[in-house]
């Protein structure tokens, strides 16, 4: 039976394909993917002399994938820049299955090094995209523990940035403690290892900050801090990371997803580790600033309560009171004279009406000699009698002289200037 109607009958566990229409069929499939561009980093080559085929490993640099990938050896020797385990470049070809061996490769004929131009354009473009979804917004920057409990580090073993770190905390705090994370920090499997430690060290309860350092390089040495997958799992942490990445003018852009951003590895280990001694001098300094604040406020406060112990109401506080008594008595002495005097005024006045009233009384009438004649009428009170004709003959009189009072009876009547009966 050919390989194509094996293909063609039904596969079960009764009618298995053969090993050779597997590869058949996989190497048909491919095929059908035609020729691609491919981009990555180029992690091994291997092209002995005298051999027609170039082996060469193609990474990505974000995950842990990558492709074989065979080309001509005069492919590499006439490339205009030199390739070397490292470069970034993009490659076009097509992907081969070979069922003989069961392995799948890409065939490439021609081979581009991106140059730094374009990656510079590529980290512009990632740049603007990261901007746009807030990764850089200075709102979502942590603030920094003053004295973390321990410090975690991420470099590369035996780096001078790792010494740098270390000395230059200790120095300034010598009981700081450090996670100390070795990674790679450039090459295809930099990021890869960079995220498992930042990601290591943000699952640690203890560590409170990350640091992330790495000394000086060219643009390809840092590629590695500007890639996607790194600046994402750098905003995802719930630790502050302090990026010291090269020196001052390198700027990849985990600096900017970063909660801050250090100069060097040695700026990193100042920001992150204060300095015993010169915290000691602050105190010291905050003490003596207080103590002398608090002396001049005392002196001040002496000086306002010895100005208010001057003033007279509190130099002699009774002053006043024996000036406001003695304004009291005097007051008192006039109100007291003028009221005698107003009671010898009117006492001589009441004594002057008396008299007068004694002289005008009908008590000093009547001691005089004069009578008082009233008409007793029965059933009321005597009426004063005043002319004759009140007075008939007969009428019942009272007559009151200065001691004492008469009754008499009307005999006759006598007018004034003649007589009668």
């Amino acid at each position: 039976m050919t390989a194509g109607q094996n293909a063609a009958r039904p596969n079960s566990a009764e009618q298995p394909w053969p090993v050779r229409t597997v590869a058949q069929k996989v190497a048909g499939w491919i095929d059908k993917l035609g020729t691609i561009w491919v981009e990555g980093q180029i992690t091994q080559i291997n092209a002995r002399p005298g051999t027609r085929t170039a082996f060469l490993t193609l990474r990505d640099p974000s995950v842990d994938m990558s492709l074989q990938v065979t080309c001509s050896p005069q492919l590499l020797q006439q490339s205009g820049v030199p390739l070397t385990e490292g470069s970034r470049v993009i490659m076009f070809g097509k992907m081969t299955f070979w069922p003989g061996r069961g392995s799948l490769a890409l065939r490439v004929t021609e081979i581009r090094a991106v140059g730094i131009g374009e990656l510079l354009a590529r980290l512009e473009r990632l740049r603007a995209l990261l901007a746009a979804e807030g990764l850089f917004d200075p709102r979502l920057k942590r603030p920094l523990p003053f004295l973390p409990r321990r410090v975690g580090l991420v470099t590369s073993r035996g780096s001078a940035a790792e010494r740098d770190v270390l000395s230059v905390a200790q120095r300034r705090w010598p009981a700081v403690q450090f996670d100390v994370r070795h990674a790679t920090v450039q090459g295809p499997t930099a990021v890869t290892q960079l995220i498992d430690a930042i990601e290591a060290l943000d699952k640690d309860p203890d560590v409170d900050v990350i640091v992330l350092a790495r000394g000086g390089g060219s643009v390809e040495d840092l590629l590695p801090f500007s890639d996607e997958a790194l600046c994402r799992a750098i905003a995802a942490c719930t630790t502050p990371v302090v990026s010291a990445i090269g020196h001052e003018p390198d700027s990849p852009l985990c600096d900017h997803v970063a909660d801050l951003r250090a100069a060097t590895p040695t700026d990193a280990a100042k920001r992150v580790v204060p300095d015993a001694v010169a915290e000691l001098d602050l105190v010291d300094e905050l003490r003596a600033r207080s103590a002398a604040a608090l002396r001049n406020w005392v002196r001040r406060e002496e000086h306002v309560i010895a100005q208010l112990r001057d003033r007279p109401v509190l130099a002699d506080p009774f002053r006043d009171l024996d000036r406001r008594n003695e304004e009291i008595e005097r007051l008192q002495h006039a109100a007291r004279r003028d009221v005698t005097r107003l009671i010898s005024s009117q006492s001589s006045t009441l004594e002057h009406l008396r008299a007068r009233l004694a002289t005008l009384g009908p008590a000093a009438t009547l001691a005089r000699g004069y009578a008082v004649v009233q008409r007793i009428v029965p059933g009321s009170a005597p009426e004063v009698v005043r002319t004759l004709d009140e007075m008939p003959i007969g009428t019942q009189l009272r007559v009151r002289v200065a001691d004492g009072a008469a009754r008499a009876a009307v005999m006759g009547h006598e007018r004034q200037g003649r007589s009668g009966q």
